[in-house]
């Protein structure tokens, strides 16, 4: 049973009805917005909702998730109400009439969950008012910690991509990691821990990326994004050592992300290797 929304005041309730009137207006990307007080996983609710044939522009929003994943299965959890964890779905690979918008290639899919990132990385700067960077492929660094995780999973022609970003834990809610240490808003001294400001500018930054990332065919140069990107990854310009599925690591300095989205880390030899995100299983 859960919690009454109201015993911890710190975390006040999200409000379905003010989201909505704010994100899904007329002529704006955003179609349908599903706010659950508990789900065992939005990027599951969001996949399920492709296969039954949903539209792009759907989002999945939970105030409970108890079954979260990140990269690789590996488990995310939070605190009810203490974090955002969402969900949308986007459908790239066909094309739409409505808005002129071509069916986006294949091989540039890999650009969703980094644009997640950089839509993020502005919000939580701008609104919570602490710098943020992204660390290739798929997290949000706050005051040298891990403040958010983004997966994206494919379905069909529709891509689902989720974002878990931890506001107001506390130091003694977070979990126990391998790698960088986890970290919340709260935790690194956010000014601002609203949620509400936070999910919406997000969600409009996700629209306005996609938007012009669609209207260039995909083309990540094009639209901006991968300056964009580059702009915000604090790997780029690092000593790095990648885990790859198969063979020995790779070490050398993260020189820069390419314009399909790849990691290229210049090794000892002077050789530049380009990784992508799926071919990677950590990056130190």
């Amino acid at each position: 049973m859960m919690s009454s929304p109201y015993t911890d005041l710190d975390r006040p309730p999200l409000s379905p009805r003010a989201l909505e009137r704010a994100l899904v207006t007329p002529g704006g990307f955003w179609r349908r917005l599903d706010l659950r007080a508990e789900t065992a996983s939005t990027n599951a609710d969001a996949v399920a909702a492709a296969q039954a044939g949903e539209p792009e522009g759907l989002v999945v929003v939970a105030e409970s998730q108890s079954a979260g994943r990140g990269r690789r299965d590996r488990q995310w959890t939070s605190p009810p109400r203490a974090g955002l964890t969402f969900s949308v779905l986007l459908r790239p690979g066909v094309r739409n009439e409505e808005r002129g918008w071509p069916a986006v290639p294949p091989g540039a899919l890999g650009w969703l969950p980094l644009l997640a990132g950089v839509a993020l990385s502005e919000a939580v700067t701008r609104v919570a008012e602490v710098e943020a960077a992204l660390k290739w492929p798929n997290d949000l660094l706050v005051a040298g910690g891990k403040c958010a995780g983004i997966l994206a999973e494919a379905s069909g022609d529709a891509v689902v991509v989720g974002i878990g970003l931890n506001v107001s834990t506390r130091a003694e809610e977070l979990p126990e990691t391998n790698g960088l240490p986890a970290t919340s808003l709260r935790v690194a001294g956010a000014p601002v821990t609203d949620r509400d400001p936070l999910l919406r500018a997000t969600l409009r930054g996700i629209a306005s990326w996609y938007e012009g990332w669609r209207g260039a065919d995909g083309d990540a140069e094009m639209s901006g994004l991968l300056a964009a990107y580059r702009r915000n990854c604090a790997t780029i310009g690092r000593q790095v050592r990648v885990l790859l599925p198969a063979g020995g690591p790779l070490e050398g300095e993260a020189t820069s992300v390419d314009a399909d989205g790849r990691l290229v880390v210049r090794t000892a030899d002077g050789a530049d290797n380009r990784v992508s995100a799926g071919d990677v299983l950590h990056v130190r």
